[in-house]
């Protein structure tokens, strides 16, 4: 795999003088909210408008109306756009923050409730977005085309009312730690007693980090996680359960799951926790999770090592924690590249190829049909038949999934990770657990992926490739998804917004690309 060389923190240039500053600001306010509302709008009308016939046939506008009948106007559809809504007579645009308002009140009456958290996190997330913008300008972006991708992610989820809240704290305390701003730093060394440690698996890679104290075991840390439970940890430092070590002599890169590591020196991986709701959740390693991980993780390398193809599983090897602190000093250690990567390919993160990033193959792509075929081939086959054969539902999601592309960028290869996504038959029914592959493989992924494509190559269809895809392959829920008018699309805004678990999905049903006219 491609090397990434370590790079020296940016030089801040001076800011341009006169009242350049100002429409600097401008403009980042401008992307800002630009970048924050498709994914909220993508939500609005997923969820709960119905979409109606547009203005004019090639006007790029599209409307909808919403409960209770007020009009809406958008222009585009994969990433909408310079929302309007219809008020006495004529067509006004609404900014960001005004769409917040439209949206939070929309949803009162749709479901009778209220939660002033969710326009919070909407307005957080924004406004992480302009800080992320403005950092990025003054940042040097990685060498390598696999760290790019996994730090390009500006918009994120494409589906969710607030992809970007950082927890409403303020820059200072997470942009250090973001991978969108180019972050890396070093991680913190601490020494936990050993009569104090939990480990399960293999963690040898944590002990290579440095030398810890007699007594005592290396465990490294976060460094914004430590900050934030730095009040629950006072204690175990004061009495010597946990003693600081300094610091890695080495940077790690952080990747689109926020919490997750890269050291490229070390083809080091690392999942820590990290008390944040990101997206649905927050971000915690939790106990049940952990306790459960080995099967997890060994049913999923039985499933691949039993494939034929070049298909591999990043395993999650193991984990190290104080007992006295299970969830918030836990330490996941992921495989790296070495060994599983096809020789000379380069991985990508599938997000990032929907996101866009400097140097990304889908801007160079000659032929739109080969280059879907061999992504299809890459990608299809191995989460089809890990659930067919081996009963492992794969969370195989844009962010939990990278495909690995030759010189010429052509896919070759399809990597996935994070065991913590992954169901088991007969865990959940097979029926469940096909309807969150169906979601996670073609509505979060594939979907995307092709509209990306698509806009790129004017004229492309890529579902009657994938539909052949899919029919190639022996599972008795293929013929009935090809037959379906609607394919499962998860409820983001309706989640958030009625509070339910992250890990409870609810679907809606919207109309599939790959159903035949």
């Amino acid at each position: 795999m491609e090397r990434v060389d370590l790079i020296p923190p940016p030089v801040v240039a001076a800011p341009p003088p006169g009242d350049a500053p100002r429409a600097v600001a401008a403009d980042v306010a401008e992307r800002a909210d630009a970048l924050a509302t498709a994914p909220l709008l993508n939500c609005l009308l997923r969820e709960i408008a119905e979409p109606l016939p547009p203005d004019l046939p090639d006007d790029g506008r599209f409307r909808h109306r919403l409960p209770g009948g007020r009009l809406l106007r958008v222009r585009g559809r994969r990433r909408p756009a310079e929302p309007e809504l219809y008020e006495a007579g004529a067509w006004r645009r609404l900014g960001h923050a005004e769409l917040v308002e439209l949206v939070a009140g929309t949803l009162r009456r749709h479901t009778g409730a209220a939660n002033p958290a969710l326009p919070a996190e909407m307005t957080d997330s924004r406004n992480v977005v302009a800080a992320l913008l403005t950092a990025r300008a003054a940042a040097a972006p990685p060498a390598g085309g696999y760290l790019r991708s996994e730090q390009s992610l500006l918009t994120g989820h494409p589906h969710h009312p607030a992809p970007k809240a950082r927890g409403g704290g303020p820059a200072a305390g997470w942009l250090p730690y973001a991978p969108e701003a180019h972050a890396r730093f070093p991680l913190a060394l601490l020494g936990v007693r050993e009569d104090t440690v939990v480990e399960e698996g293999d963690v040898s890679a944590l002990d290579a980090l440095g030398a810890a104290p007699p007594g005592y075991r290396l465990l490294p840390a976060h460094p914004w996680q430590l900050d934030l439970a730095a009040p629950r940890l006072a204690s175990a430092f004061a009495d010597g359960r946990l003693v600081r070590l300094g610091t890695t002599g080495f940077a790690a890169w952080p990747t689109a799951a926020v919490r997750t590591v890269y050291a490229p020196e070390r083809d080091l991986c690392l999942k820590f926790s990290l008390d944040v709701r990101i997206t649905n959740d927050v971000r915690r390693l939790w106990r049940h999770d952990l306790l459960r991980l080995r099967r997890t993780d060994a049913a999923a390398s039985r499933a691949f090592a039993a494939l034929d193809g070049p298909a591999a599983w990043l395993s999650d090897r193991g984990y190290r924690t104080a007992a006295f602190a299970f969830e918030e000093l836990a330490v996941l250690v992921r495989d790296g590249f070495d060994g599983r990567l096809a020789s000379g390919a380069t991985p990508l993160l599938a997000a990032g190829l929907v996101e866009g990033f400097d140097g990304s193959p889908l801007d160079a792509v000659r032929d739109p049909a080969a280059w879907w075929e061999a992504y299809l081939r890459a990608v299809m086959p191995p989460a089809l038949a890990v659930f067919a054969d081996h009963g492992v539902v794969l969370e195989a999601h844009l962010q939990n999934t990278l495909i690995a592309v030759d010189a010429d960028g052509m896919p070759v290869q399809a990597l996935f990770r994070d065991a913590e996504g992954v169901k088991l038959l007969p865990d959940v029914t097979r029926a469940a657990g096909w309807e969150r592959l169906v979601y996670c493989l073609v509505v979060n992924h594939l979907w995307e992926v092709a509209e990306a494509l698509a806009e790129r190559a004017p004229g492309f269809d890529p579902w009657p490739a994938a539909r052949r895809e899919l029919a190639r392959h022996d599972l008795p829920e293929i013929p009935g998804l090809l037959a379906s008018p609607t394919l499962p699309g998860k409820t983001n805004l309706l989640l958030r917004w009625t509070g339910a678990d992250g890990a409870d999905a609810r679907y809606l049903p919207l109309p599939s690309p790959l159903a035949l006219p």
